[in-house]
Parts: C-alpha cells; structure tokens; sequence
C-alpha cells in the first residue's frame, strides 16, 4: 500500500497539543477553543494545532476508479433507525463473488473520505466492503469533520447504533456476500464494533476495533466472534476501559487478542493528520486483514 506523506507529520507536536485535539476530535471542545488553547501552550502551539487537522485530499491511497474495485453509493431498509433507510459506502473486488463481507464503522464524524478509502482497502483484500454513513438521515456527511461531529451528536445515540446493526445485516446478506461477516471500526466506530460483537452472537465470525470503547461487561458473554483489539499508547481515556473488559473476555472464554502499538496517539491509523503512526498502522491492519482471511474464508 502507498501511503502519502503529508509534510506536517515531521512537526515536533507538543504531547499537549495531541491531548487538546483529543479533545477537540470527541466533541468536547469546539475548534476555536482548540485552536486558542494550543496557542496558549507554546510559541508554536497554533501551528501544531493546524498542523493537526485532516488533510483528506492528501491520504486517499487507493483512488475510486481503481481498476481492481467496483464502488457504488447504496440504500438499505434501517428499521429502528434514525431514518426509515440507510445509505453506505458499498465496494466490491473485482470479479462475480461472492465474496466475505466486511463492516466499516466511521468515527464520531460520519462517512468521511478516509472511511471510504479503508472500505476501499478491505476491497482490495478481497473483500465486500459496507461502510455506513451514520449521517444518512441526518442528510449525509456534510464535506467537513466539525459539522459531522456536531450532526453525528446530535442523532439519537442508540438509534444510530441500530443503523449499523442494519448495515451488518445488509452486507452480510447481500447476494455477493458468503455469509460470513467480519467488522472494523475506529474511534467512535471501535466501540460500536465491540457493540455489535455482544447484539450479533454468532452472526459475527470477526472483530478487529480499533481505540474503541469497551463492551458493557454484562454483555461480553453474548459474543461468539474471535476478537483482534487494537490501542493506541496514549489513549488513556481508552485503555483504562481494557482491564475490566479483559477480564471479562476471559471469563466468558471469548477468543481474543489484543496490541498496544508503542508511540502512537488514539486515531493513529488515520493517515490524514499526524496522528498517523505508519508503521503501526499498516501492522494493525495487516493483522486485520489477515484475522479476517482466517475467519471469514
């Protein structure tokens, strides 16, 4: 996979600045606080701050018009939504399947351009590839992460949820899927999938979340799919959660292994800002790739 580089991620960025875009990315500050408390911090704490916005344009790795995927925009049914149908981002390999089919779980910011590359990505791996935009009933990604961010809030939570639940069902029974079904997902998108793993049971064979929220303890039990769990060093808003939660897999026998990429900042497999960790990003997602060969084959 060719990864391009933006020029900001060779910036020194100050550990504070990394932990105010935390912040920033969860919703609980607003981008001109941002921007005003990173410059606050140091002498170039503004550029740090800008530097660490994304730059979609710049991190598409593989294009749309790839001769090797076929990508359409779909609807699907979503009852118990926040919208009566869903739309998603639907990418096929080349060829007439069927093929294992794979969830991709956006942020807390809708279907951005990096979700729909990484659905592209799973394609490419020779998978059917769904990325829902959770925003669809909202009237879709507005083109920016800090109206995403605000329309994805203001959704009904749960209902959302659902939506992505409808989104795995669409996929794993859409006529070029075999039926098996894997999940990814990040950020916002890594705790859903942990979601998803406790309300699907069996129906999911794999799930590989990325800095996501634990599963509710309660539910861990219900989880039948193997699990492949990736962190970030600094994510402790995060990691404090792993304990209970592999406590928890353990006691219910759930098969699972989990990675620590040593360096890296929560949302560090998004290569559109300098959050990026390139060496752990394509580690963690070629051992995704390849939980999902051995299970979904």
């Amino acid at each position: 996979m060719n990864i391009v580089h933006a020029e900001v991620t060779q910036l020194e960025i100050d550990q504070r600045v990394y932990d105010l875009y935390d912040e920033y990315c969860h919703g609980r500050i607003d981008r001109r606080e941002f921007l005003t408390r990173s410059a606050a911090l140091c002498a170039a704490g503004l550029a740090m701050a800008q530097a660490l916005l994304p730059r979609y344009a710049r991190a598409q790795t593989i294009s749309f018009t790839d001769e090797r995927i076929k990508a359409q925009y779909v609807t699907y049914p979503s009852p118990g939504g926040n919208g009566a149908t869903m739309r998603g981002y639907l990418v096929q390999p080349l060829g007439s399947g069927p093929f294992p089919a794979v969830l991709v779980v956006h942020e807390n910011r809708g279907l951005n351009p990096y979700i729909e590359d990484v659905a592209r990505r799973a394609a490419v791996a020779g998978f059917l590839a769904l990325a829902p935009d959770g925003l669809a009933p909202a009237g879709g990604y507005p083109g920016n992460d800090d109206d995403g961010r605000a329309l994805q809030a203001k959704l009904d939570q749960a209902k959302l949820r659902t939506d992505m639940l409808n989104g795995a069902r669409f996929v794993k029974t859409h006529k070029l899927s075999t039926g098996k079904l894997g999940a990814t997902g990040f950020c916002w998108g890594g705790g859903t999938v942990n979601w998803l793993a406790t309300a699907m049971g069996a129906d999911l064979h794999a799930a590989a979340p990325f800095y996501g929220a634990a599963a509710e303890t309660a539910s861990v039990a219900k989880i039948k799919a193997k699990l492949l769990i990736h962190y970030a060093e600094n994510d402790p808003r995060i990691n404090e959660m792993w304990p209970a939660y592999e406590s928890a897999l353990k006691a219910a026998r759930v098969p699972h292994e989990a990675h620590v990429y040593p360096g890296t900042q929560h949302g560090f497999h998004n290569n559109s800002t300098p959050r990026y960790k390139e060496e752990a990003a394509k580690l963690a997602w070629d051992r995704t790739i390849a939980l999902f060969k051995q299970t979904l084959a």
